[in-house]
């Protein structure tokens, strides 16, 4: 299937692209990025590796988010990284990215010129995503574990799980007869001790 050749073919999937947060300003209307990326003159360069980065991993998102804005990439121009974009009003906004990991560049470019959560998308739709979910456990949920829910296993941890369904047993179903034979043999020597001790008792008297 042709869509899925390629580097990181996850990129064109629109669950992939859709998984972004940053909606930019309505005043926004071009954005470029410039980095070095020539993989032929001894790599790409340490403090352009975010840059790089959030070109690959992250620009498809924000192209997919904003397809009214124009966004444009220079490669092997410039010394160091950097945003810039033009605003319709005329003004011309430089985010330098030298050194900063992608996570880093997406985190500043929302804090700069990405819309809040009340413009870009409904109240009540945020709210509803981020709405307790009963399904959900673990820290900051109702249930720690899953364990806690009714007709669920009881923690391995605290409840040795029956052997059956161990994978060391399941796989291997002679140790489970080697453990009965020594359970068994242990048993035994058990209730011998205790006759010996009831006829040591019948003596004394």
């Amino acid at each position: 299937m042709p869509f899925m050749k390629g580097p990181a073919p996850v990129r064109r999937t629109l669950k992939y692209l859709e998984n972004f947060h940053i909606k930019l300003k309505s005043r926004v209307e071009v954005l470029s990025i410039h980095y070095n990326n020539d993989k032929f003159l001894g790599g790409i360069p340490a403090h352009h590796v975010g840059a790089e980065q959030f070109v690959f991993w992250n620009l498809p998102q924000l192209q997919y988010k904003n397809p009214e804005v124009q966004m444009l990439t220079f490669k092997n121009l410039t010394p160091s990284p950097f945003i810039r974009i033009f605003c319709k009003d005329g003004e011309e906004i430089l985010i330098d990215l030298d050194g900063k990991t992608n996570t880093e560049i997406v985190a500043h470019l929302h804090k700069v010129i990405g819309k809040k959560v009340e413009d870009s998308e409904p109240a009540s739709r945020i709210l509803h995503q981020l709405k307790e979910n009963p399904a959900h456990f673990g820290w900051g949920c109702k249930r720690q574990c899953m364990c806690e829910i009714f007709g669920q296993l009881p923690c391995p941890g605290i409840v040795p799980m029956p052997k059956r369904m161990r994978g060391k047993y399941r796989y291997n179903p002679e140790l489970i007869q080697e453990e009965i034979e020594e359970w068994a043999a242990e048993d035994e020597a058990e209730a011998q001790a205790l006759l010996g001790g009831d006829e040591d008792e019948e003596d004394v008297d």
